[in-house]
């Protein structure tokens, strides 16, 4: 969220100001300022202590990086879900089982799942796989 402003850009900005507030006034917004950071950071801490106040001795052991918006990954996520529900593996005291075991085929290990053809799939099975979709030359 830095809207596009390199360092440069902030020197610019900075010196522009220095210009158009004049040495008399500097320092008073130089103070403002200082008490506008120190205001946000009080709040800051005031809402994480409130937050620990309210959620307890769980708020330390909760994992906010895991909860970072950024490390979203649908494919990560769907691929996770679908590992968690696999079934345990057969114990070892019953040989017919781990034969059983042996011989079932991995596909049927997957939890069945309902397949939800894509509108893609779709138009691909009405309009025929490998045809070339219509084209209309009196439309160009």
């Amino acid at each position: 969220m830095s809207f596009g402003l390199t360092f440069d850009k902030l020197i610019i900005i900075a010196v522009i100001a220095v210009f158009l507030i004049g040495p008399d006034r500097l320092p008073g917004y130089a103070a403002q300022l200082a008490r506008l950071v120190r205001s946000v950071r009080a709040m800051a801490d005031g809402a994480k202590d409130r937050m620990r106040e309210e959620m307890g001795p769980e708020f330390d052991e909760v994992d906010w990086k895991k909860l970072d918006p950024r490390q979203y990954d649908p494919r990560r996520i769907i691929r996770e879900a679908l590992l968690d529900d696999l079934p345990a593996p057969a114990t070892a005291g019953s040989a017919t089982a781990a034969a059983a075991a042996a011989e079932k085929p991995k596909s049927a290990e997957l939890p069945a799942a309902r397949y939800v053809e894509s509108a893609y799939e779709k138009r691909q099975r009405r309009l025929g796989k490998g045809r070339p979709a219509p084209y209309d030359v009196e439309a160009t």
